[in-house]
């Protein structure tokens, strides 16, 4: 795509299936190193990526090659084959259906990896679901309570 110029700065949000928390912070972030490199070797870059067990946030520049839906199907078609193939999960591992995309402005790029960077610290005090729900609230996202994420019944 010559002459094709873009900054396209967005903030992925997903979820594992029922929010179980599975994600181990004994391979954690080998698997942030597996979905680093798959991003890369699509042509977007990756700013930050990080989360706690039972969901991940990933700050990407986007290519233009690829929609963001296809990119997304891909990080949780690939990386759930990668956590089967190495066993790290007893369970049936699989991500939640959805996901969030947020855009944000070059300016606002290093609070955004900041907050990525300090999962574990925000979560503390407020639960992934309040945080989806704000982000939703914030960029004035109609959403329907039936299809946010959700924990098994």
């Amino acid at each position: 795509m010559a002459n094709t110029y873009n900054q396209i700065y967005i903030h992925l949000v997903f979820a594992v299936k029922y929010r179980d928390a599975v994600i181990s912070q004994s391979w954690r972030q080998e698997l942030y190193k597996y979905i680093t490199g798959l991003i890369g070797n699509r042509g977007h870059k990756v700013y930050a990526i990080g989360g706690m067990s039972d969901h991940i946030h990933i700050l990407i520049s986007l290519s233009p090659k690829q929609s963001i839906s296809e990119l997304v199907l891909e990080i949780k078609r690939a990386s759930t084959l990668w956590i089967k193939e190495r066993g790290y999960v007893k369970c049936q591992f699989a991500w939640q259906e959805g996901f969030g995309a947020f855009s944000y402005g070059m300016s606002q790029i290093d609070n955004v990896v900041r907050y990525i960077q300090n999962q574990e610290i925000h979560h503390a005090k407020r639960s992934f679901r309040n945080e989806y729900v704000s982000f939703l609230e914030l960029f004035n996202v109609e959403y329907n309570e039936k299809y946010i994420f959700h924990e098994m019944e």
